[in-house]
């Protein structure tokens, strides 16, 4: 029934956008303060941000990686998340890379791939790329035990894919019980009571910490785009992805990093207190 009411919906606005997509696959689940996913290179960074009390507190997706990232909706009082940092030294070294790597290769790149390819195109290759990783999501899902979470995903997956034009159309707006939290192994590993270990930061991937890093080598495993045909295609497929991305969020990582008195402090605290959230979710 819904994938015929769905259909009765989305084929008038296919014709008015002139092709499928029209609308973001969803973020992690959004809370207040604005946050950012900024890619870099071939591969996607997180880059987050915390609140100004938690900045000034304190003395980093990443200046570059992960899907919508819109989260962060902090109580202002709280205090800003601690994690081991052993590795400072070579984590400020690597966020500076990361950050010259935006600046000076993948924001050029975005901003030219925004000038020739229209916002409704660049919107269903998101759809359609979040649509393709379902995989990791539902084998987490069950990982976790979240039995209602790995239907819905399934559910979702299949009228995206029909009706949604193979994913391009994201119809989970008009049934908000498809918009569910995505899962990886990283928070399956958290679920399961698996500590973070410490923070790292790694070249064009960004923020992570070991538990992540470690989450981040099984969901490979799992993702289709790792099978394509070659490894050379699986990472131009990536990087396509993330230029893609990158195209709709330009601006938002040099707001953040402008205004935190010590970006890398801030962008740290901004990813530890986000991967905690997804796990208690």
């Amino acid at each position: 029934m819904r994938v015929f009411k769905a259909s009765c919906i989305v084929f008038p606005l296919a014709l008015l956008l002139g092709g499928c997509a029209h609308h973001t696959a969803p973020a992690a689940r959004t809370f207040a303060p604005r946050s950012v996913a900024a890619p870099a290179g071939g591969i996607r960074t997180l880059v987050v941000t915390v609140s100004a009390d938690a900045a000034a507190a304190t003395d980093d997706e990443d200046a570059f990686a992960d899907d919508n990232l819109d989260f962060l909706n902090e109580e202002e009082n709280e205090a800003p998340p601690s994690v081991a940092d052993p590795l400072s030294g070579w984590n400020r070294a690597m966020f500076t890379f990361n950050d010259r790597a935006y600046f000076w290769v993948l924001k050029p790149v975005a901003k030219a791939y925004k000038a020739v390819a229209p916002e409704p195109m660049r919107v269903g290759i998101k759809n359609f790329f979040y649509n393709l990783a379902m995989p990791i999501r539902l084998a987490n899902c069950l990982l976790q035990g979240k039995f209602k979470s790995a239907g819905l995903e399934l559910e979702r997956f299949f009228i995206n894919s029909t009706v949604g034009c193979a994913g391009l159309g994201d119809l989970s707006p008009f049934y908000p019980d498809l918009q569910i939290p995505p899962e990886d192994l990283g928070q399956t590993f958290g679920r399961y009571g698996a500590g973070e270990g410490f923070y790292i930061v790694w070249p064009l991937l960004g923020p992570s910490t070991l538990r992540d890093t470690l989450g981040k080598i099984g969901d490979i495993f799992i993702d289709p785009v790792t099978y394509f045909n070659t490894a050379t295609i699986g990472i131009g497929t990536r990087a396509f992805d993330t230029i893609n991305d990158t195209s709709l969020r330009l601006g938002d990582y040099e707001a953040i990093k402008e205004s935190a008195l010590d970006p890398y402090v801030s962008f740290r605290n901004g990813y530890i207190q986000f991967r905690r959230k997804q796990i208690h979710e």
